[in-house]
């Protein structure tokens, strides 16, 4: 199938922007369903390290800075600075089609960390499920946003977003029962490859059936285009950003803070090990449940919200929800870790991933008023480069920096502890000048004047 016969309701691209045929709401969810699934994917492909830590540990004779980078900068350099080209081919090109590419080749990789024999190896293909990802969601919000109105935004953006706490769950629960099923330390005999221990057998598992996912992807038809007028140059993304520097920069800081405590935890699985005793299983299977069920009601409770209160014409409404959850979760975030009882800690932590599930639900509902639509999957692009570098070069590094150098390995929680107390207070405290900011970038409607 021809790319020209696959967009519905596919016009002349030279008009400009003119009134908009959205698709049938039974195949816009169909779509929005699909990305869904493959962001389930990107975030089981992208957590299931986190489980793996101490064994790949003493297999490959690592530090914990070491997994620092690996959990962190090996996946965020080309995840967010691929973000932006591939925003800009989503702007031109087949966006379908690209998440099939993307799809393919972060399988791939995640597979082949199970066979890496070192910390280069391994870096490497972390490297390569970033640069798979990074196509997935500029792609997958372009097409939502022209799949529906803004006033109806909010229920299918959610519905996305929940993805990343059904990823990291599903992460949990697949970790703990291919660790339950083989042992970490133990390992499988694979045709071809010979035996394999359990952590590599779980990168296989866990990666091989993204491929044919990817594939589904070459025959989802694309929405028309709400904006057919030639796409905008990155140059022109950046002149609107700076232009608009300071609703960019405090909008930017709540959903940062987000990403740095949401990657810290990564290191969850080892600081119940190393702090109350648990086994990763034990805590794979707890956290797992719990983000199954907590996430999705989270985010699209949120996303609910968002569209009832938009609906009536409180644009701002997707921004105020997500300061509200960054408010509801950073405390809990801070004080649970320092408890000495394991439950209380663990659902401390779980009302703490509840608010930042709010944060992500209505984090890009709340960026698409504010992107022309010529440059709108740049613009979410950016967003996702400045959220993920944020996150995944401070968030696991500096837990793991912490524990080599101020608070030792046993004092994890320390570390988990400190990263939201130190980057969500100023930003918190910011508030007030944040929301009074986006409001007026909204009155000055950015978003279509630029």
């Amino acid at each position: 199938m021809s790319a020209a016969s696959g967009v519905e309701n596919a016009t002349d691209q030279t008009e400009g922007a003119r009134p908009m045929a959205y698709p049938r709401p039974a195949r816009a969810w169909y779509m929005v369903s699909l990305l869904t699934i493959a962001y389930v994917v990107s975030f089981v492909d992208r957590n299931i390290l986190g489980l793996l830590i101490d064994p790949i540990k003493a297999d490959l004779e690592l530090s914990d800075f070491q997994i620092g980078l690996l959990l962190g900068p090996a996946f965020a350099i080309f995840y967010a600075t691929m973000g932006l080209p591939l925003g800009y081919l989503a702007d031109r090109k087949r966006r379908t089609w690209i998440v099939a590419a993307g799809i393919t080749l972060w399988s791939a990789a995640t597979a082949l960390s199970g066979l890496a024999r070192n910390f280069g190896q391994l870096f490497v293909a972390r490297m390569s499920v970033g640069v798979g990802e990074a196509t997935l969601s500029p792609c997958a919000m372009s097409l939502i946003s022209d799949s529906y109105p803004e006033e109806r935004r909010g229920k299918p953006i959610a519905f996305y977003s929940s993805a990343i706490s059904l990823g990291m769950g599903l992460a949990s629960l697949l970790g703990a029962a291919v660790l339950a099923w083989v042992g970490s330390g133990n390992t499988i005999d694979w045709p071809l490859l010979g035996p394999l221990a359990g952590w590599q057998t779980a990168f296989l598992v866990v990666g091989l059936p993204g491929v044919v996912l990817g594939a589904l992807f070459l025959f989802v038809r694309e929405p028309q285009r709400i904006d057919t007028a030639a796409g905008g140059h990155l140059g022109h993304m950046f002149a609107h950003v700076a232009r608009h520097g300071a609703v960019f920069a405090t909008f930017l800081s709540v959903f940062c803070v987000m990403t740095i405590i949401a990657y810290s935890h990564g290191w969850l699985a080892v600081t119940f090990a190393r702090t109350w005793g648990w086994s990763v299983e034990e805590f794979a299977l707890a956290n797992g449940i719990a983000l199954v069920i907590v996430g999705p009601l989270s985010v699209n409770l949120a996303g609910a919200l968002s569209d009832r209160f938009t609906s009536r014409g409180h644009r701002d409404a997707p921004m105020r929800i997500a300061l509200y959850g960054l408010a509801l979760g950073v405390p809990p975030c801070v004080i649970g870790p320092l408890l000495d009882n394991a439950w209380a800690a663990f659902s401390l932590l779980t009302l703490g991933n509840a608010g930042l599930a709010f944060v992500t639900a209505t984090s890009v509902t709340a960026l698409l008023p504010i992107a022309p639509p010529r440059i709108r999957a740049q613009v979410v692009a950016f967003y996702y480069m400045a959220i993920s570098l944020a996150g995944l070069m401070l968030g696991p590094t500096l837990v793991g920096a912490l524990n080599d150098m101020v608070f030792g390995v046993d004092g994890v929680r320390y570390s988990v502890a400190l990263l939201p107390l130190l980057f969500g207070g100023p930003v918190l405290a910011l508030a007030p000048v944040t929301l009074r900011l986006y409001r007026r970038a909204l009155e000055q409607d950015i978003g279509e004047t630029g």
